[in-house]
């Protein structure tokens, strides 16, 4: 008996690794594809864009020249007034705005017997509040309280004595300024 064997060569199946290879030729045509019309849609938009920022630019030195031209225009004396004018606006605003009767509440509960108020200045220095008194009274002891119960408000800060002087019917006169800040005063002060 021959025993022979027909097949020389072992078999292989070609079929799978032919398609395995045609659907990755297919997926880097895709993606060859997808890039180009990625790098030319994205070309095409830099140039549009390239295009907007040149015209922006243009337009930028465009109003910068005009802004220039503005500014060298302007009369500096009249800004000068516009802006001493704005400033003293705006003082009268912040004095406005400032609160009286909150002031003269705290003055009335510090003010002791045999003191007298003869006149208040509150004025604007640097943003801070500052409040000139004139007092009369027949001792200094008396004015020195009423500076003591001014400081324990919380709302008078840095009160100073001014000029003190004796008048006519022999009561000392004295002149107190103070900053003022209604918002900080304690709450054992009301």
């Amino acid at each position: 008996m021959l025993k022979t064997n027909l097949s020389t060569r072992p078999f292989y199946n070609e079929r799978a690794v032919h398609w395995a290879l045609a659907v990755a030729f297919a997926a880097i045509v895709a993606l060859t594809i997808f890039n180009v019309t990625r790098v030319i849609s994205l070309s095409a938009r830099q140039g549009t864009l390239s295009s907007d920022v040149q015209r922006e630019e243009a337009r930028i030195e465009q109003l910068t020249a005009q802004a220039t031209k503005v500014r060298g225009s302007i009369d500096q004396k009249a800004l000068a007034r516009v802006i001493a004018s704005a400033k003293e606006a705006n003082a009268i605003i912040d004095q406005r705005t400032f609160s009286w009767t909150e002031l003269f509440n705290h003055l009335e509960r510090t003010l002791p017997t045999g003191v007298m108020l003869t006149s208040v200045r509150p004025r604007i220095e640097k943003d801070e509040l500052r409040i000139e008194l004139t007092v009369l009274g027949k001792e200094v002891e008396q004015i020195d309280d009423f500076i003591e119960k001014l400081e324990a408000t919380g709302a008078f800060t840095g009160v100073l004595t001014g000029e003190e002087a004796v008048t006519e019917e022999d009561q000392i006169e004295a002149r107190i300024e103070a900053r003022y800040n209604p918002a900080s005063r304690t709450q054992g002060a009301s």
